[in-house]
């Protein structure tokens, strides 16, 4: 009775307090443990078209950290773009022209994902089919390009007036689609280009000592059509580096410089590009303290596709995936059917754990003018699920996506959709896939309207968003619906924002971290206190979006720096 007149006479000072808040402080009877379990969402995903113009076709796209903006940049020699600096300002001389011709165009672009504006970028050297990725405090730092661009090392921070910095000549090879992958130090790895057969290192601030090494394997896994182009590359949590390209895989350490395995072949096809497979490293589970580390590589297409593309004959694109453990030395693929071919997709990791593929073509390869039927349906793969029952289709977008587009994971869950030009310029009339501006959100099962009252909201101000490794840290979350908190089915994960383009995500990881305890102090709010990772192997430091996931529903993410 003396708990019931305890609450009664708080009712005053709790407006805001739904029942199902004020139901635990019953003594715990209608909320904490016994909430349900992990919800089964049926397919309620949709898309949003959030903007008409993102100024600059978006060829390569990364979500910044500091500001919350989203990157997006072109090859400079496209012709104009559809935004101009003002007033002729921070106009760019044209290499190599003997006119002293200027060009007054903007080729990248820093996008609000919030309001869509767009502030234009000026890019000084050509990042046509570069690669990149975010250094430790958040630069992000670009390699590569064509011509002029070759050999370049972009830098971009994050302030609100920032702009990029070139650096010509930084790289010892020219590196044009090539893979930039962190390493546990927060230096960069740099590997490949068209006929270069080679690796390079840069340090965290993105400078380098213009040596390069000869890499055979590369040169092994070449053909006519070049299909080894931006190998994929994984950071493995022991320290080394998984490599694929074409259709053949390694794991290599980066420290010896030694290749330690070569991988059974992966059959079917080929995976890279012009070929444009997808890959990733799927979630390192810390839970148990020894993380599984799996690769997936889904899609393609026949090394005969680029040639075959070049006379207007698309080949039907692969449709199966290959899964494997690159930590037993004993591995062998899994194959696995997708429900549809797919060439020049995206892979995703979402918050939750699952993979999402998006985007690409159901006939053909990457180039320009080289595809056909494009695959509209995004996909959800399960890895947890068992082996028949981890791909589900979900809700089609009605704009095609294919050469040159691009997607990222947003701090909300949504994820941002832009780019797609199958043309060697900006073209909006007289081509069967016109060069697309147009930028969409795609919202996947997760974000039901229905399932909100499942999804924690991170109190930012409570929690700790500065990490070390291998230390205990807190997070503070609040519920709007108490009654349906189940504390044994909550997860923290940390993901590690990539540069996307042609198909790749670089730097792409998500780990899903031990939990000590998670508790409620009051009337829907939780304390879950979770340890970081334990070294630069397993998360290489810098930035990364942490959710909270409960019942397969997360959070809007929070910026955590790890160092």
């Amino acid at each position: 009775m003396a708990v019931l007149l305890r609450a009664l006479c708080l009712l005053p000072f709790l407006p805001h307090v739904s029942f199902g808040q004020f139901l635990p402080f019953f003594g715990g009877w209608f909320g904490g443990n016994n909430g349900g379990s992990a919800v089964s969402y049926s397919d309620s995903s949709n898309w949003e078209l959030v903007s008409k113009d993102s100024g600059v076709s978006a060829m390569h796209l990364i979500l910044m950290p500091k500001n919350n903006k989203a990157i997006m940049f072109d090859a400079t020699v496209f012709g104009p773009s559809k935004i101009q600096f003002p007033d002729g300002e921070n106009c760019r001389l044209v290499p190599d022209s003997k006119t002293y011709q200027t060009d007054c165009w903007a080729h990248a672009v820093e996008y609000d994902i919030e309001t869509a504006e767009v502030r234009p970028l000026k890019v000084w050297t050509n990042p046509w089919c570069s690669s990149g990725g975010l250094a430790a405090d958040g630069t992000l730092v670009g390699t590569g390009g064509w011509k002029e661009g070759g050999k370049s090392v972009r830098l971009l921070s994050g302030c609100a007036t920032c702009d990029w910095k070139d650096i010509p000549d930084a790289l010892a090879g020219n590196r044009w689609y090539a893979t930039q992958q962190i390493l546990p130090d927060g230096s960069f790895f740099v590997i490949g280009g068209r006929r270069t057969f080679t690796y390079e290192f840069l340090s965290p601030q993105g400078t380098g000592d213009l040596k390069s090494f000869t890499f055979d394997f590369l040169r092994e896994t070449t053909d006519l059509a070049e299909n080894n182009l931006y190998p994929f590359v994984h950071l493995s949590p022991d320290g080394n580096l998984f490599i694929f390209a074409n259709n053949r895989s390694i794991l290599f350490n980066p420290t010896t410089q030694k290749i330690l395995r070569e991988f059974p072949v992966l059959p079917g096809g080929s995976r890279n590009y012009p070929a444009s497979g997808m890959s990733v490293l799927l979630p390192l589970n810390l839970q148990d303290g020894n993380a599984e580390a799996e690769v997936l590589v889904c899609g393609g297409a026949k090394p005969e596709a680029f040639g075959l593309a070049e006379n207007k004959t698309f080949l039907p694109a692969l449709e199966d995936c290959g899964r494997i453990d690159i930590k037993n030395p004993n591995s062998d693929w899994k194959i696995e059917t997708m429900p549809s071919r797919r060439v020049m997709g995206d892979m995703l990791i979402l918050p939750t754990g699952d993979v999402l593929m998006i985007n690409g073509a159901e006939k053909g390869t990457s180039a320009w003018e080289a595809a056909d039927v494009p695959n509209l349906t995004p996909v959800l793969y399960s890895p947890e699920e068992p082996v028949n029952e981890r791909f589900k289709e979900l809700e089609p977008s009605s704009i095609p996506r294919m050469y040159h587009s691009t997607s990222a994971v947003l701090p909300d869950g949504k994820i941002l959709v832009a780019g797609s030009n199958t043309n060697p310029d900006y073209k909006f009339k007289g081509v069967k896939y016109p060069t697309e501006m147009r930028v969409e959100k795609f919202s996947p099962p997760y974000l039901d309207p229905s399932l909100q009252g499942l999804k924690p909201e991170i109190l930012l101000e409570y929690s700790q968003a500065a990490l070390t490794y291998g230390e205990s840290f807190k997070v503070k979350v609040k519920f709007s619906n108490d009654w349906e908190v189940d504390r044994t089915d909550m997860k923290v994960t940390m993901y590690a924002p990539p540069f996307t383009t042609h198909g790749y995500s670089m730097n792409q990881r998500l780990l899903i971290l031990e939990t000590s305890s998670v508790g409620r102090t009051f009337l829907g709010f939780y304390d879950i206190v979770a340890t970081a990772p334990p070294s630069g192997t397993v998360a290489p430091p810098g930035y990364y979006l942490l959710y909270v996931v409960h019942r397969g529903v997360p959070s809007t993410g929070m910026w955590v720096q790890i160092q």
